[in-house]
């Protein structure tokens, strides 16, 4: 195992910088999630840890030695991609051992090896098959395998369960959070998917524009966004906006929704507030239901609030429907406040 160390990496194709000075620790044995829309860099800042894209800019170290230089094959780092990239001629056990193999390693060590990751994550009954024979999860737990064989100092992983259905998706969340609590490898995760990040990582990296915009745990993330992006990126279903006017303390917004905004000054603001924190109250704000979506335990709500949108998400089962009036409130203690031109934190 060993710590990653990205210091002011840059990568530029041509004339068009698209890593613009990138900074970032990873501990030893930590799981890192980088995060964020297509586009923003994330794929690529992975692939140059990996040397599979060259450094336009600053050093990557993976323990004590600077890489920028070093083939991708003598890095000792392990990568799982997106689409599996398994050998469909080859046989699961010869798919995981084929690395081995090409090491010179001696046939009854890689044999030893693929069982002993076979046993890991269940594949010993499938060891006989075939790519064509196995179902997406079982093609990624392939996968998974042949870099647990190669025993690397980090583990990387490229989007890898974005081919997966919805419930399949879940269940190999916990199975990759399980292999790495087991195996305590340094692990950096490349998803656009924020509810994968929040339930996967020890601390996430917010990406926008080839640029880091927060570091930190999830909670921390979600608790304390340090601008506007990042509160509207964290959380799932995404932060409510309400522009409005701060007057002694007080936050005025659509409607005439308020509520407290101690220490904040007076001005124009852009109030944040989760859905969970939007209330239907009696003698609340007056707004309009347009979309109802009940889910079981929870129902969300999306109602129109003078001019704006807001998505409300109750644990009640909400008798409503559109056109509806509601009274709205926003919960104590639970709005964010953003300066409304630079989007950062007030």
């Amino acid at each position: 195992m060993a710590s990653v160390a990205i210091q002011t990496i840059r990568k530029a194709y041509g004339n068009l910088e698209v890593i613009h000075g990138v900074s970032t620790d990873i501990d030893d044995g930590e799981f890192v999630v980088l995060v964020g829309p297509s586009g923003c860099g994330k794929s690529t800042l992975l692939r140059m840890i990996a040397g599979l894209e060259e450094i336009s800019g600053g050093t990557i170290s993976i323990g004590d030695r600077v890489v920028n230089d070093v083939p991708p094959k003598q890095r000792n780092i392990a990568m799982v991609f997106q689409n599996y990239a398994l050998y469909p001629h080859m046989t699961v056990a010869q798919n995981m051992g084929f690395s081995l193999k090409l090491g010179g390693v001696e046939k009854t060590e890689i044999k030893r090896k693929v069982e002993e990751a076979a046993a890991i994550l269940t594949l010993e009954n499938l060891l006989d098959r075939y790519p064509a024979q196995l179902s997406g999860g079982q093609r990624q737990r392939v996968a998974m395998g042949r870099a647990i064989v190669r025993n690397p100092e980090v583990f990387l992983f490229d989007e890898p369960l974005s081919n997966l259905d919805a419930k399949l998706r879940v269940h190999m969340r916990a199975e990759i959070k399980e292999l790495h609590q087991r195996l305590k490898t340094t692990t950096v995760y490349v998803t656009h998917d924020q509810v994968e990040a929040m339930t996967m990582a020890d601390r996430i990296v917010v990406m926008r524009d080839g640029v880091i915009e927060q570091v930190g745990t999830p909670l921390e993330l979600y608790d304390r966004p340090r601008n506007s992006f990042v509160a509207g990126f964290i959380g799932s279903p995404a932060m409510n906006f309400l522009p409005g006017t701060v007057a002694s303390g007080r936050f005025t917004g659509p409607g005439g929704i308020a509520a407290d905004a101690a220490g904040i000054r007076d001005g124009e603001v852009l109030c944040g507030v989760r859905p969970t924190r939007l209330l239907v109250a009696e003698g609340g704000t007056t707004a309009e239901v347009k979309v109802i979506e009940p889910t079981g335990e929870e129902t969300q709500v999306i109602a129109r609030l003078g001019t704006d949108d807001l998505t409300l998400l109750s644990n009640q089962r909400l008798a409503l429907r559109p056109g509806d009036r509601i009274g709205v409130a926003i919960a104590q203690d639970s709005a964010h406040y953003f300066d409304p031109a630079s989007g950062l934190r007030l």
